[in-house]
């Protein structure tokens, strides 16, 4: 099946050359002219312009979009709206918000478009191992793209599916990296107890190899937080300043608009947000009540 694949970054690189090693013809674009040429080596053809994607794709053209959320992918799909024919189909496989992605369907609808949200995990481990895809929009239109799935997932029948309409599949996707907070702080948490526990000196690096095996908490996070304790185990090299892609925002704002208790993820949320402050006033706060009740010593910034 041809599909063009817009967005050569890391993620977007990988899909496409999977996509090619299943036999799939992929003309890829990309604002990095490296990036278009490392594709082309792969095998891909490449387009130097929308207007060149367009025309090296035969009717009904399938374009898979894999930028950054925000107003890039918006621009991008304005973009690609005012260039394809009706019955062409535009997927989105980043992390945007449902909500965007709902309208931008029904937008590029009016135009006689069709949309499809893709909510896509794997990171860059996805090549060799395949992607978990979780898919939204129209039943017919997204049956059409079983090749592309099928081939970009761990087996055909395995890891990917049709979840329902059109922002389904960006909501589920959501939903999954809020319960990947909650999973990740908890093996930081857990790491960090024994890690303070200097007594008994524990190797992390096997208590997690113990772990991967037979235990209830094993998983592919567990396995990369043995590789990482494998590297270093104190990460000396490691700021705690800890990023979040919004998806984490987004799943706790929907838990309240829809009165559903989110605690966990609510925690983890917040915890990363904390590793972004260094001195945190709210800390300096509490030490100066402590002081101001009980007359609890406070320690001064050494100058």
């Amino acid at each position: 099946m041809d599909i063009a694949m817009i967005g050569l970054g890391k993620m977007g690189a990988n899909m496409a050359n999977r996509l090619l090693l299943g036999g799939h013809r992929v003309v890829a674009f990309d604002i990095n002219e490296d990036a278009i040429r490392a594709a082309e080596e792969a095998g891909a053809e490449g387009a130097r312009t929308l207007e060149q994607v367009v025309e090296k794709l035969t009717a009904p053209r399938s374009i898979w979009v894999m930028v950054p959320s925000g107003q890039i992918t918006e621009n991008m799909i304005q973009e690609l709206g005012n260039v394809l024919s009706p019955g062409d189909i535009l997927i989105d496989g980043g992390n945007s918000n449902y909500k965007d992605s709902m309208r931008r369907s029904e937008e590029l609808s009016q135009k006689g478009l069709n949309f499809i949200d893709v909510g896509t995990s794997g990171g860059i481990w996805g090549l060799d191992e395949g992607y978990s895809l979780m898919v939204g929009g129209d039943e017919k239109v997204v049956d059409r793209h079983r090749p592309i799935f099928e081939t970009l997932a761990p087996g055909k029948d395995l890891g990917w599916g049709h979840v329902g309409p059109p922002g389904s599949g960006h909501f589920v996707k959501m939903i999954h990296n809020g319960i990947e907070y909650g999973l990740m702080q908890a093996y930081a948490e857990g790491f960090g107890i024994m890690k303070a526990k200097e007594d008994f000196k524990l190797d992390l690096h096997q208590v997690a190899e113990i772990w991967r095996y037979g235990s209830v908490v094993r998983s592919w996070l567990l396995d990369l937080t043995a590789a990482a304790l494998a590297e270093d185990q104190d990460f000396a090299g490691i700021k705690a300043w800890v990023q979040d892609s919004g998806e984490g925002r987004w799943t706790v704002f929907e838990a309240i608009d829809l009165d559903v208790s989110a605690p966990v993820i609510t925690a983890s949320l917040q915890r990363r947000l904390r590793s972004r402050r260094d001195q945190p006033f709210s800390d300096k706060l509490l030490a100066a009540l402590r002081n101001q009740f009980g007359g609890h010593a406070v320690k001064q910034v050494e100058e």
